[in-house]
């Protein structure tokens, strides 16, 4: 995959420095990158003078544009950015929420690509699902698989609705998780357990289980579930509870489906 010759990044917080994290360590060259935040941190300005890229210069046209601001403050930073923007610039917007059309209508571009990583991004583990419009060139496709690349697999959506499925699924799936320790860890309470064993017992099977998905990308989710599984054993007296008509998946459902709603929501 190649990389754009120039790129500017609008947003230096947690996913935009996740991204740059990123494309600085699959090198990239710190001279071909621009950022632009307008009230910096120490930890941006630091790496900003160990790596050489430039922080907040001149607007000038990049070929690719980064957007990674909050949803809310895309109005008053659109104004300011428009001379990021040059015939051959294409745009990868990270904000939840706001739709292609919404995008065009207030910045000059016309390639346009909407993106959803997640948290796991920070340390390269993230999964990215993004859209093209038909503006968008087989190059410049190429060229947003690289950029996002760099903190994780990257999946591609035919239809830009499938953008708030993905935001349900995978964008807001690591609270999911967290929150499952969280409820085993209170479930270790209840069953007698001090808290804080309950809570390392809680981390440290979530975490290990999350290794073990990793590690054995061959091996399907279901046959990992019944490889620790015993009939008439205790972990199958758990998932009949877990996996009954009104369980697990059912809740989960719902939860997506309300997730996703929400996005339809916010977008515009």
């Amino acid at each position: 995959m190649s990389a754009p010759q120039t790129l500017a990044l609008v947003g230096g917080g947690k996913m935009g420095s996740a991204l740059l994290g990123g494309w600085l360590a699959a090198g990239f060259e710190p001279a071909r990158i621009s950022v632009y935040d307008p009230a910096p941190s120490e930890a941006l300005k630091t790496l900003a003078a160990e790596k050489g890229f430039a922080l907040n210069p001149q607007h000038a046209p990049a070929e690719a544009v980064v957007l990674a601001v909050k949803p809310q403050v895309l109005d008053a930073v659109a104004s300011g950015i428009s001379a990021l923007f040059g015939r051959e610039t294409f745009l990868l917007s990270i904000l939840a929420g706001k739709t292609i059309a919404n995008l065009a209508a207030r910045l000059p571009v016309s390639a346009i690509l909407r993106a959803m990583p997640n948290t796991p991004a920070a340390i390269g583990r993230g999964v990215t699902g993004v859209y093209a419009n038909d503006s968008v060139s087989a190059d410049q496709r190429a060229k947003a698989e690289f950029l996002l690349s760099g903190v994780g697999g990257v999946e591609w959506v035919e239809r830009e609705s499938l953008i708030d499925a993905v935001t349900a699924i995978s964008g807001s799936g690591p609270a999911y998780v967290f929150h499952l320790v969280e409820a085993l860890a209170q479930a270790g309470a209840e069953l007698g357990l001090p808290q804080d064993l309950a809570l390392r017992l809680a981390r440290a099977t979530v975490e290990g289980s999350g290794e073990l998905l990793y590690r054995q990308p061959e091996t399907s989710a279901e046959i990992l579930r019944k490889n620790v599984t015993s009939p008439g054993g205790t972990t199958q007296a758990a998932l009949d509870v877990l996996m009954a008509p009104d369980g697990l998946t059912a809740l989960m459902a719902r939860a997506t489906a309300a997730a996703r709603t929400r996005a339809e929501d916010l977008s515009g």
